[in-house]
This record gives structure tokens, sequence and C-alpha cells, in this order.
């Protein structure tokens, strides 16, 4: 007798289920975001009747979501959990970059990779500590890095969790990340103000590959809630000019 703890057993048709849902998730990772059930099923030459069923299955599991405008289906927040990040060291002349702007403000100065679907700090600030790496990777939503990377997805609740509330400040509404994540895109500049730490927050803006444009990396600044609200224009422009000179190295 089977235990609520004891897997269900196989039958004979769910290892070949299993394979085609596998192949299902490999064809939306190869055909990128926005891929239809009738391409996937033409690629993979499955009825398209069970490329429905497998899509349905996949979106309930969160290993997929249905993009906003249902006409096609990118990764989900579980898929992004399938591969680890892998974190590597910016070299001695990215690492230079920051620096020199370290030396040039008062704040704390960060970079991460957005890689992997999660931000990675690869050199945070060793003076000005920021919040917990995996605080950062877990609720990309509360920060200003996270939010560079959700800005680039087709749908943001892929990457997100949940809306956790931190303190009085956080946004933590649907309709309420839209629009910071559409200000994000519209003017390249992410920011939080006290929504991880009441006293704190964050302004970054993303490094980008000079060929095709692609986000690799977020620099960022943290200090005082209340100066992130409205930074003077000599401060962001200051991290734009550093982010522009990081895009080389870091591409």
């Amino acid at each position: 007798m089977t235990s609520p703890r004891d897997p269900l057993p196989l039958s004979g048709r769910q290892p070949r289920a299993v394979r085609s849902a596998l192949a299902v998730l490999e064809e939306v990772v190869a055909a990128g975001p926005g891929v239809t059930a009738k391409e996937i099923s033409a690629a993979l030459r499955l009825p398209q009747a069970t490329t429905y069923r497998l899509l349905n299955l996949l979106v309930g599991e969160e290993y997929l979501v249905r993009l906003p405008d249902l006409k096609g289906f990118a990764l989900g927040r579980r898929a992004a959990r399938l591969a680890l990040p892998v974190t590597v060291a910016p070299p001695t002349a990215a690492r230079a970059v920051v620096d020199h702007l370290r030396g040039l403000v008062r704040w704390g100065v960060h970079l991460a990779w957005l890689g992997a679907g999660q931000v990675t700090l690869v050199d945070p600030d060793p003076d000005h500590p920021p919040s917990d790496a995996a605080l950062l990777a877990r609720y990309p939503q509360a920060s200003a890095l996270g939010r560079l990377l959700l800005a680039e997805q087709p749908d943001w609740r892929a990457l997100v969790r949940d809306l956790r509330v931190f303190t009085e400040y956080t946004v933590s509404t649907p309709a309420a990340l839209t629009a910071a994540l559409d200000r994000v895109a519209a003017d390249g500049l992410a920011r939080q103000c006290g929504e991880l730490r009441a006293d704190r927050g964050c302004i970054a803006v993303g490094v980008r590959a000079p060929g095709d444009g692609r986000l690799v990396a977020g620099l960022a600044l943290s200090g005082p809630a209340q100066r992130v609200a409205e930074p003077n224009p000599e401060l962001v422009a200051l991290l734009r000019e550093h982010a522009d000179r990081l895009a080389p190295l870091l591409a």
C-alpha cells in the first residue's frame, strides 16, 4: 500500500509524457519568449491537443507563463531555478571602474550580474554592505538591481515568487510593480526607496553589451532613502558614465 510520502508508481505512459513535457520546455528555451503552441507542436511533431495539454500543465506548475497578449509562452519562475547561476568574478579592469566610482561618491557602489534570471552580486561595496544577497535574488521586485532585470522580461511574473512586504514603502501590488517597471524601461533608471530597509534606498542602471544592447549587469548606488527619491542629476550622470565604461569590459 502506498503511504502519503511514497512517490506515486509510474504507469507505462508516464515516462513518455515526462519526456514530452521536457521537450516542450526545451523548445521554449530554444525558440525564445513568444513561441506559440502551434510552433511548438510543429517543431516537436506532437499533436496539437497533446501540446496544449502539456503547455497547460507546465503553466499550472509555473515552469512556463503565458505572455500578456496570450499569443505565446515564456519560461516561468520555476524554470529559472533549474539553472544554477554561474558567478564569475569581474575582470580587474571592471573592478577598477567600480572602485573609481566609489572614490567619487559617498554612497555604496555595487556591481551585479543579471544573468540566469536572478541578481548575483559580484562586487558589493565592502564599506557599505548591501542587503543580503540571497534576499536580492529571491525578491528582485524589491531592489533597484532586480527591477532592471524584471523590466527586461516579457512578463515579470516569471521571476517573482510573491510580492512580499518588507516595509511600509514596499511595492506590493501587481499594478504598482508594473508601473514601476514601465518607468525603468522608459528612462533606464531603476530605484527603490526604503522598500527593503526603511532607512536605505538604491538607484541602478544597466550595463549593456555594445553590440546588441543585451543587459549583462547592473551598477547600483545605495544611500539614504530620502536622497534616493530625488537623486541629483550629477550623481545619476556619474552612474551612467561608469556603466558605459563597464559595458565593453563585461559584455
